[in-house]
């Protein structure tokens, strides 16, 4: 299906795609991610609670990292996922603060998500990959408890990061059409 809009942000966006592997050897640089979240963050957030922070994995700290991650599966399990977590050149964890009121939570949650869209539209920009993990582990107090996520926050995900030579192909979507509706009254 054609774009409706052809400018560059709505060819980005359509363009963009999870990349879960084939990352070349290129170093994803912290000071490169600091860069990118520096825009990342104009996200929309109610009343500029900015409530994520971030915990950035770097390629010498990630073999250390995915041993501790792993170690909270079960045995049998602990190896594929020490491998699974050493795939990427990079993880970026992205925490958010977790109000008791139920309404601020689902807005820091929603203003966390469009930050991360952001983060990952300006890395796909700069033909970094990445791809956006909630796997079980996130929500595992043994890993809040290995980041230092405190009680007060949620893990919301893994970003897992690496530059690529082939891009992923495109998926199709379901059209607007199929999921539009008027309100009649």
């Amino acid at each position: 299906m054609e774009a409706a809009n052809s400018t560059e942000l709505a060819k980005l966006i359509r363009d963009r795609r999870a990349v879960k592997k084939g990352y070349t050897d290129k170093e994803v640089k912290e000071e490169d991610v600091r860069n990118l979240l520096d825009d990342a963050i104009w996200a929309p957030n109610h009343g500029m609670r900015e409530p994520w922070r971030f915990i950035f994995v770097g390629e010498d700290k990630l073999p250390d990292f995915s041993k501790k991650v792993a170690s909270t599966y079960p045995e049998e399990r602990q190896q594929n996922r020490e491998d699974y977590l050493n795939e990427p050149n990079a993880i970026l964890v992205v925490v958010m603060e977790e109000p008791e009121a139920s309404k601020q939570w689902e807005e820091n949650f929603a203003a966390t998500a469009a930050m991360i869209q952001n983060f990952w539209l300006l890395a796909w920009e700069k033909q970094l990959g990445i791809c956006w993990k909630t796997n079980p582990h996130i929500s595992d107090p043994k890993v809040k408890e290995v980041l230092g996520v405190g009680q007060n926050e949620k893990i919301v995900g893994f970003i897992h990061m690496g530059y690529f030579d082939e891009q992923p192909p495109a998926k199709d979507r379901i059209s607007v059409d199929d999921k539009f509706t008027r309100y009649e009254g």
